[in-house]
C-alpha cells in the first residue's frame, strides 16, 4: 500500500521481517505482506504494547477504514500486554468515534490496557478464543511515586481519575 506521494504506508512494528507474497491480479502485480492483507479486510492488529506509537497506528486505520466505509464493521485482533492509559484512552475514543461496529477479539492475552480496549468492542462483538488470558488490574502510577505531599495528593487524585474513568 502506498501513498499518494508514491510513499510507503506506515507498517505496525514487528521484531522480524514481515514475509512478503506477490498477487496477480487483471490490474497487474503487487508485493504485499500479512498488514497489508489484513487491513484490506478491515481487520487492525495489535500485536504490541499499548504506547503512542502503537496508538497512533491504531487510530489511523480506524479513521481510515471509517472514511472508507463507516458502515461496514472492523475487525480487531488483540495480543498485547498493555501499556499506556494516555495512549489506551486515544485508541478508546477513536473507537467510539466512529460509527462502524468494532469487533475485538482477544487471541494470546489481552492485559491491562489491552483488556479495556478487549472491552471496548461492539456489545455482542467481543470474545476470547479458548485459550486466550485477559488481565485486568487496578490502574497505577508506574515507578517510584516521591515528591512532596501536595506531589503526591496530585498523583493520587490521578489515579482514583483514571479508576472512575474505567468504571
Amino acid at each position: 500500500m502506498t501513498q499518494p506521494h508514491g510513499g510507503a504506508v506506515n507498517q505496525p512494528q514487528a521484531r522480524y521481517i514481515l514475509p512478503s507474497f506477490i498477487e496477480h491480479s487483471s490490474f497487474g502485480v503487487k508485493e504485499s505482506n500479512p498488514y497489508n492483507k489484513l487491513f484490506e479486510e478491515r481487520i487492525i492488529f495489535l500485536g504490541v504494547q499499548v504506547d503512542d506509537a502503537s496508538a497512533n497506528d491504531i487510530m489511523a486505520q480506524l479513521l481510515v477504514l471509517e472514511s472508507l466505509d463507516p458502515d461496514r464493521d472492523i475487525t480487531m485482533y488483540i495480543n498485547s500486554p498493555g501499556g499506556s492509559f494516555t495512549s489506551l484512552m486515544a485508541i478508546y475514543d477513536t473507537m467510539q468515534y466512529v460509527r462502524a461496529d468494532i469487533q475485538t477479539v482477544c487471541l494470546g492475552q489481552a492485559a491491562s490496557a489491552a483488556a479495556v480496549l478487549l472491552a471496548a468492542g461492539s456489545p455482542g462483538k467481543r470474545m476470547a478464543l479458548p485459550n486466550a488470558r485477559v488481565l485486568i488490574h487496578q490502574p497505577s502510577l508506574g515507578g517510584v511515586i516521591q515528591g512532596q505531599f501536595s506531589d503526591l495528593e496530585i498523583q493520587a487524585a490521578e489515579i482514583e481519575r483514571m479508576r472512575t474513568l474505567m468504571e
